[in-house]
């Protein structure tokens, strides 16, 4: 374990789907299963959770972390996570200096220690690097695909490409999206302007993990998707104790 390596997981109290943070799957809230990965990675020393909600900070304190309250003007649906990414930093290094913060996001249950760890791995073996972040290809939702609406409210093109864009998916170049499920980041980037937009705390050496897609939870079909893929792969039950 390094305690230059901290996690910090953050989940807002208010949602679509109430309490989702915290809903049971398998019998624990939905948080402790990224908890436990976080818990059994090679690297992590140090756990931080950063919520607005007291259900969501016991039932992370429960799981090791230590409870950051967010401010009331970091609570909002309009607040931006790097922007509680940044507060949360500032609490970690009163306890001291990190060099790496593995961002997780409390409404994703389907992650292991694997991915945590070679992303790390990834990181620390490249000094050039700002980031190493989850991420897949989907071709369905390509940006050249997508749409915006006029001012008389008729579909266009949301992207303006010079030239004919193909309508087969497999033509175009591969899109990529993030997971959602961890951001690896080098602490030193967090606060250091120029980043990529929209989540510049990334900053502009974003170095891919490729994966198969990830599932973050918003409705209680997604709890069921979440239970089917801790089965599957032979997670195992979340045990905090020492």
């Amino acid at each position: 374990m390094n305690n230059r390596i901290a996690a910090l997981m953050i989940g807002r109290g208010g949602s679509s789907l109430k309490d989702k943070n915290i809903l049971p799957v398998h019998g624990y809230p939905l948080l402790q299963w990224a908890a436990a990965a976080a818990h059994r990675s090679s690297y992590i020393g140090r756990f931080y959770i950063s919520s607005d909600c007291d259900r969501i900070l016991s039932a992370a304190k429960a799981a090791g972390y230590t409870p950051i309250r967010r401010p009331e003007a970091l609570s909002t649906a309009t607040a931006q996570s790097c922007d509680v990414v940044r507060h949360g930093l500032s609490i970690i290094e009163e306890d001291g200096s990190v060099d790496v913060i593995v961002l997780q996001h409390a409404n994703v249950g389907i992650i292991s220690e694997q991915i945590i760890d070679d992303c790390i791995d990834e990181l620390m073996a490249d000094e050039s690097l700002s980031a190493v972040v989850p991420c897949h290809e989907n071709n369905e939702y390509h940006p050249y695909r997508a749409k915006s609406l006029s001012g008389e409210s008729l579909l266009e093109p949301f992207v303006q490409i010079d030239g004919n864009v193909s309508a087969n998916r497999q033509d175009l170049p591969p899109a990529y999206f993030f997971d959602h499920s961890i951001w690896v980041l080098r602490a030193s980037t967090i606060n250091a302007p120029g980043g990529q937009p929209p989540w510049q705390c990334m900053g502009n050496r974003i170095k891919p993990y490729l994966t198969e897609g990830c599932l973050d939870v918003h409705s209680p079909e997604d709890i069921e998707k979440t239970e089917k893929w801790i089965t599957e792969h032979g997670i195992p039950q979340p045990d905090f104790r020492k």
